[in-house]
């Protein structure tokens, strides 16, 4: 009498109860160890000890067996869809991106918001950066600034590429108008040559009658 040899102990084969998802196949001949194919994502390894997930789909299967954690209406995931295999931590956070990942304090570390004026709180996956005496906090550069000086450097920025367009505006004008001018210049230069003789010609034409 045939049996199922994958209903007992999975057949010794590799298997992820939480996503049902096993690497035991029954056939005629006896169960075979083969990392399957889930939703067009194709799990690779020696089906016996390992299977993993690899492709573009991979997250979408048990989140490509990666780290995966949501806290109220936030969620961080170590499975990276555009990376064909592995797993790794978001930015924020510390570990082996495949059983844990681990909030990274940056305030406790000194990787942000450390000017003197800072006042840094740790939150999950990221920092918050305050400052005193009603300055401003710009993360781009990681200091505490004017509100007005702030102010003052975006409109900066805003000025200088006006600036730029306008330069480049003007210079694309003036080539244009050199080219039309040598255009017209070469144009008029043929004309001239059909209908008024080069000064060279009379001699040449004097010469000729002497000879003869």
């Amino acid at each position: 009498m045939e049996t199922n040899e994958c209903l007992q102990n999975n057949g010794g084969c590799w298997q992820d109860a939480a996503a049902n998802i096993t690497a035991c196949r029954d056939t005629f001949r006896g169960r075979v160890c083969e990392c399957p194919v889930i939703q067009n994502v194709q799990f690779v390894g020696d089906g016996y000890t390992h299977c993993e997930a690899t492709g573009a789909l991979r997250c979408a299967i048990n989140n490509g067996g990666c780290w995966k954690e949501t806290r109220g209406s936030t969620t961080f995931s170590a499975c990276i869809d555009d990376h064909t295999k592995g797993c790794k931590c978001p930015p924020g956070f510390q570990g082996d991106g495949v059983n844990s990942c681990k909030d990274l304090d940056e305030c406790k570390e000194k990787l942000a918001c450390q000017c003197p004026e800072c006042q840094c709180k740790n939150t999950w996956g990221s920092y918050e950066c305050s400052c005193t005496d009603g300055l401003f906090y710009t993360r781009e550069n990681d200091m505490c600034i004017g509100k007005y000086a702030a102010s003052v450097t975006g409109g900066g920025i805003v000025w200088m590429v006006i600036l730029i367009l306008a330069v480049a505006g003007a210079g694309g004008y003036a080539f244009y108008k050199y080219r039309i001018r040598r255009y017209m210049d070469s144009e008029i230069r043929a004309i001239m040559a059909q209908y008024m003789p080069l000064d060279n010609q009379p001699e040449t034409s004097i010469h000729a009658q002497g000879d003869v």
